[in-house]
């Protein structure tokens, strides 16, 4: 793709990932043109072509597909539609961004990344939790050394609400890809994965926590998944976990413990609630948690005293806007893109055998 041509954008789908989580970051960069959107049954209130005037709607994917200006398809449809979506987008010569948490099989995944490769199309994830402020943070706490050996990380997406949902979606309805495992689990487990790679081994607890709800009936709400990783004699324990159930003020996000100190963090990005509340991105306190967010370090000196000391989220923050930079690099042939779809087929790997563990009560091993 030449490098100064705009890249023109096809949505699929016109709900809460569309227009908060892609089309604003897509509007952001000067690389992307909104071209088109799909979107089935456009009613008063809720109609894109009255939100984009410009755009061109459609009321099929098909159509879309056929449309040769489409450089670039975003699938925020349900999981379950997924696949085929991406196939034929790709079939059609377009790259493609799909919406976590990718498809409902690692399998069909690697189908997907396969077709790529072979027809020479770029396949992207939309893991945008990589570019949460906290979490490029704790990277550079990690590179820093100043942990030691990692013994134990855990991290966190906990909520407390008990009351069953009154808002039917996908993610309230026994389907492929619902429940806690690939909803929330499927953005901690990325994260994992993006920082050590593949466990050796999965140990999952899958339930549904919220009374007046039946296993079978409702997808799981929580999810506690254990990974192990290195040597017996050097392993470091990962803890992947979400609740509906935590009465809690302040909600742990990370905690990571080495031979040398600690790193404790609370708290989830904001950039979700900022977007639901309708802070624009061209507003200076975008992405940008407060100080009473901010992660503690601990560390132990060489007498067994501790010191700590409060550490700064990264500024500027990343934001998800990164996420969409590094993809027009790419289409430019200027890189690789932002999440493979390599990456999301192990993620849903671990996925798979955290919920057989579940089923079984026994470890899966890698």
């Amino acid at each position: 793709m030449s490098t100064d041509k705009k890249i023109n954008v096809g949505v699929i789908g016109y709900g809460l990932s569309a227009k908060v989580f892609h089309i604003p970051f897509i509007q952001a960069l000067p690389d992307y043109n909104l071209y088109a959107i799909v979107q089935r049954s456009p009613k008063s209130g809720d109609d894109a072509s009255a939100d984009h005037p410009s755009i061109k709607l459609f009321r099929s994917a098909d159509d879309l597909f056929s449309d040769e200006k489409v450089d670039l398809v975003i699938v925020t449809s349900i999981p379950e539609t997924h696949y085929e979506f991406t196939q034929k987008a790709i079939e059609s010569g377009k790259h493609v961004v799909v919406e976590k948490p990718f498809v409902p099989s690692s399998k069909e995944a690697r189908e997907l990344v396969k077709l790529a490769k072979e027809k020479k199309r770029l396949l992207a994830v939309y893991q945008n939790r990589r570019w949460d402020q906290d979490f490029v943070t704790l990277k550079q706490v990690l590179a820093s050394g100043k942990l030691g050996e990692i013994a134990e990380f855990e991290t966190h997406f906990d909520r407390f609400r008990p009351e069953p949902p009154t808002r039917t979606t996908w993610k309230t309805q026994v389907s492929p890809a619902s429940g806690a495992l690939y909803d929330l689990g499927s953005h901690l487990l990325d994260q994992v994965y993006h920082l050590f790679g593949a466990p050796n081994s999965v140990t999952g607890f899958v339930q549904v926590q919220r009374k007046g709800l039946k296993t079978g009936d409702s997808p799981p709400d929580a999810c506690t998944v254990l990974l192990r990783y290195g040597s017996p004699e050097d392993e470091m324990l990962v803890t992947v976990k979400s609740s509906a159930i935590s009465p809690e003020q302040d909600q742990l996000r990370f905690w990571v413990r080495g031979t040398k100190g600690s790193f404790k963090k609370y708290h989830l990005d904001v950039q979700e609630p900022q977007l639901l509340g309708g802070v624009k991105l061209s507003n200076s306190d975008f992405g940008v948690e407060p100080a009473s967010s901010h992660g503690t370090l601990t560390l132990a000196d060489t007498d067994g005293k501790f010191n700590s000391e409060t550490v700064p989220s990264i500024e500027p923050p990343p934001t998800y806007v990164e996420y969409y930079r590094i993809l027009a690099k790419a289409l430019k042939g200027e890189g690789e893109v932002p999440v493979s779809g390599d990456d999301a087929a192990d993620v849903l790997k671990i996925i798979e055998l955290a919920q057989a563990s579940s089923d079984n009560g026994n470890l899966q091993a890698w």
